[in-house]
C-alpha cells in the first residue's frame, strides 16, 4: 500500500479518535454483547471500524481460530464447530448492518431489495458452491465444497424472525452442454434437512429430495453476453432465481487455476452455477474469456459481469457470505489446512452487500498468500465496477488493497474493511 494512502487514513483516525473513539468502542461492545461494566476495557480482539453511516461497500471479515479443527486427512466438513460458526455469522451481520437483533439485521438486509422486508410466501434462494460434488450422493472425494454449517447459521437467524423454512431454497445447478452434472450430496443436505426439513434443495443428479433444476421460465432469465467477438450464445438462469424475492450468494474463498488460467473463483464465478449451460462447443464457452492465457481473453471484458448484471441476480441479492473456514489453494483441491498469512487455518467468514468489494477483499487475501499475482486477478472486478455493480479497491494499474495492514482497514480507501479476530 502506498505511503500517501497510509498517511491519509492514519491522519483521519488520529483526528477523529478524541471525539468519536468512545462512541465507536461503546457501539462495538454493545453490538457484540460485551457488558457495559467493561466499557473502558479493550476489546477482546483487534478491530478497525471506519467512521461511516453507509455500509454499502463495507466488508466484514470475522475470524475465529476455534471454528475448525481439521487434521488434514479426515473429512473436512465434519471438523467444523457449529456453535462457533453461529456466533461468527451473527457478529458478522451485526457489524455489517450496524444492527443488534436478528429482526433488525434481516430487516436491514431484506429491505435493500423489497420495501417492508420479508413476508410469508416470499422466496429466498441461497446459491452455494458444490463444484466438486460430482461423484455420488453418499460419497465425496474431500475436495473443497460448500459447508452446511454457515448455511445452518443463516437459516437459524432467519427462523428467529419468522421466516418460513418452506420459503428457503438452497441450490447449485451446474450442468455442462455435454451433459455432465454435479449433485447436492448427503453430507451437505443431511444436517440442514435434520434441522429444517422444509428447506428445499434444487440441483442436478438424482440425490434424494433434490429437485431437478429448470431454467428460463421467464424472458428475464435470459443472459445475453456482450463478448466483443459474438461467440457466446444466450444462456438461461435457473428458475429458482425468478421465483425468489431475495438471493444470498455463498462462494468459497479459493484460487482457481493460477496466473495462466482463471486466477480466483469467488462470488461472481459462483453464479456460473446458476446457468443452464456452462461450457458450450468451440468458442461458445465463457471460460475462454476468463482464462488469462486464452487468445480470446480481454482485460476489459468478462462474461461474469453479464451473468451478475441480470436483474434476477443484481436486483435481488441481499448478501454475499464468503466461506473461508478452510478456503482452498486450487479450485478442485482439498480444503487448505493452513494459510501462512493466518499462521494456521483460515477460519474466516466474509460479509458484504457490495459483491465487488467482497470479492476484492477475498482476492486480496489470495494474493497476499502468494497463490496468484495481482496481474489480471482484478480485471473482472474493474469490469464489474465499470458496470455499476460495486467498488473495487485501487486502480487497474495499481489494483487491490492490503488486508494485512494494521490497524485493519487502513489498507483500503474505497472499501470499508472491518476485521474481527475473536
Amino acid at each position: 500500500m502506498n505511503e500517501k494512502r497510509l498517511f491519509t487514513r492514519r491522519k483521519f483516525i488520529i483526528g477523529s479518535a478524541a471525539t468519536l473513539g468512545g462512541v465507536i468502542l461503546a457501539w462495538t461492545q454493545r453490538l457484540l454483547g460485551i457488558p457495559e461494566a467493561r466499557a473502558q476495557e479493550p476489546l477482546p480482539f483487534r478491530i478497525y471500524l471506519p467512521i461511516v453511516t453507509d455500509y454499502k461497500s463495507r466488508v466484514v471479515h470475522v475470524r475465529d481460530a476455534d471454528a475448525t479443527n481439521w487434521n488434514g486427512t479426515d473429512l473436512f466438513y465434519n471438523a467444523v464447530d457449529q456453535d462457533v460458526v453461529n456466533s461468527m455469522v451473527r457478529s458478522g451481520l451485526q457489524l455489517l448492518t450496524g444492527q443488534d437483533s436478528w429482526a433488525d439485521i434481516w430487516s436491514a438486509l431484506f429491505e435493500r431489495v423489497h420495501p417492508g422486508g420479508y413476508s410469508a410466501g416470499q422466496k429466498i434462494a441461497i446459491k452455494v458452491n458444490l463444484v466438486n460434488s460430482k461423484f455420488s450422493c453418499d460419497d465425496h472425494d474431500n475436495g473443497i465444497d460448500a459447508l452446511p454449517q454457515p448455511v445452518l447459521a443463516l437459516i437459524s437467524g432467519m427462523v428467529a424472525v419468522g421466516v418460513q423454512t418452506s420459503d428457503i431454497t438452497v441450490y447449485d445447478s451446474v450442468i455442462t452442454k455435454l451433459g455432465s452434472a454435479w449433485v447436492i450430496p448427503d453430507y451437505f443436505r443431511g444436517p440442514i434437512t435434520a434441522a429444517y426439513p422444509e428447506v428445499r434443495f434444487v440441483g442436478p443428479g438424482s440425490c434424494p429430495d433434490v429437485i431437478v433444476p429448470s431454467h428460463g421460465k421467464d424472458p428475464s432469465l435470459t443472459v445475453r453476453f456482450n463478448d466483443p467477438d459474438g461467440n457466446l450464445e444466450d444462456r438461461q438462469l435457473v428458475d429458482v432465481l425468478y421465483d425468489a424475492t431475495y438471493v444470498i450468494n455463498m462462494p468459497i474463498l479459493k484460487c482457481h487455476s493460477g496466473d495462466s488460467g482463471i486466477p480466483v473463483t469467488l462470488g461472481f464465478k459462483n453464479h456460473v452455477g446458476s446457468l443452464n449451460i456452462v461450457s458450450g462447443r468451440g468458442d461458445d464457452n465463457p471460460h475462454k474469456y476468463m482464462v488469462t492465457s486464452e487468445s480470446l481473453y480481454r482485460a476489459a471484458y468478462n462474461p461474469l459481469v453479464d451473468i451478475y448484471s441480470n436483474t434476477n441476480i443484481r436486483a435481488k441479492t441481499v448478501l454475499t457470505l464468503g466461506d473461508g473456514l478452510y478456503g482452498a489453494f486450487l479450485c478442485n483441491s482439498q480444503a487448505a489446512v493452513s494459510w501462512s498469512i493466518f499462521g494456521g487455518a483460515c477460519n474466516s467468514l466474509f460479509f458484504g452487500t457490495d459483491p465487488v468489494a467482497v470479492d476484492c477483499v477475498m482476492a486480496d487475501l489470495i494474493v497476499a498468500e502468494g497463490l496468484v499475482s495481482r496481474a489480471h486477478t482484478y480485471d473482472y472486478l474493474f469490469c464489474a465496477e465499470e458496470a455499476g455493480l460495486g467498488v473495487c479497491e485501487g486502480t487497474r494499474s495499481d489494483p487491490g488493497g492490503d488486508p494485512l495492514q494494521e490497524p485493519y482497514g487502513s489498507g483500503y480507501d474505497g472499501i470499508e474493511y472491518v476485521r474481527v479476530d475473536t
